[in-house]
């Protein structure tokens, strides 16, 4: 049984932060290449992943460091790399024509998550649990939309566009991200310190992921290098938000089961559609509101179920 420990209010900070690097993201992604753009994150994320790393290490709690086994060195590789892979798809999901299908199947992640979760991780979930993961998938499906109407006919059909196969294939790396986090930061054996093992996790993460991205840029894309550097002002916004909303995912993975953590974590896009409604003056449609919700329905039933 879980109580209520920190990854609740860990996951709705990382759904807050995250919408709002999303914001932020969308005026440095106009000037950078696909591969540049997602660099941003993690080259000026690094110093912040590490320095919370560090002070949480070394000032607010002073412990001698864990063990960094080869398993750990592993794991975050392996959810490292499926971050980038997952992020990429996403991006080709959206070079399609049909921009709309790939993002609603993206949004399966948390139906992944779950069964992997499940299947790699041997955690057990309670039915309400499942009946919340349905209902948020269905939810943020509806948002994803846009407003567009799909029926169940159409949703099969589009099951072959590449805009799906790429949509889907996001999920599930990001879903694998999610188990390669989780199983770096139980490598660590901090106990119940979750706050050490999620900050630890990620300052190793965003590293190998700032020198993975950083060398294909260098090697394949060089002209790019500069317009990294060129656009710090807004790029070290972008960095500052992914390595706080990191921060809270990874606390969040390292104490609870990824499925509770992706469905609570969907409130994300609650937060994402209440930015363009008050500061973007964007209206509301009633489909959009359904979806909301599903959402909400998604995010209580899997608390019930958990708490």
């Amino acid at each position: 049984m879980i109580g209520l420990p920190i990854w609740l209010p860990a996951t709705l900070f990382a759904g807050a932060l995250q919408a709002w690097r999303t914001a932020v993201q969308r005026r440095v992604g106009k000037s950078l290449s696909v591969n540049a753009a997602g660099l941003v994150r993690y080259l000026y994320g690094l110093p912040v992943a590490v320095a919370l790393a560090g002070l949480y290490q070394f000032v607010v709690a002073p412990q001698a460091l864990p063990h960094f086994t080869a398993w750990f060195g592993l794991f975050a590789v392996a959810g490292g790399l499926a971050q980038i892979i997952a992020t990429n798809l996403l991006l080709m999901a959206f070079e399609e024509r049909n921009f709309v299908v790939g993002t609603a199947y993206s949004k399966t992640e948390a139906m992944q998550s779950a069964l992997l979760s499940v299947f790699l991780l041997g955690d057990h979930l309670a039915p309400l649990v499942w009946a919340g993961i349905a209902s948020g998938v269905v939810g943020v499906m509806i948002l994803s939309t846009g407003g567009k109407r799909m029926g169940a006919g159409e949703v099969l059909r589009s099951l072959g566009q590449k805009a799906a196969i790429y949509g889907i294939a996001s999920g599930f790396f990001f879903a694998l991200t999610t188990i390669g986090v989780r199983r770096a930061a139980l490598e660590l054996g901090t106990g119940d310190d979750h706050v050490r093992a999620g900050l630890l996790t990620l300052a190793a993460v965003v590293a190998l992921q700032t020198v993975l991205q950083g060398g294909y840029v260098w090697w394949r894309e060089r002209d790019q290098v500069s317009l990294v550097f060129a656009n710090w002002r807004v790029a070290g916004q972008v960095g500052l938000m992914s390595s706080l909303g990191s921060a809270c995912w990874f606390t969040a993975f390292a104490s609870a089961p990824v499925a509770l953590v992706r469905i609570v974590g969907q409130v994300e896009i609650a937060f994402t559609m209440a930015f363009g409604h008050f500061y973007l003056g964007e209206r509301m449609r009633a489909s959009e509101g359904l979806g909301l919700v599903l959402v909400g329905a998604g995010v209580v039933l899997a608390l019930a179920g958990a708490l």
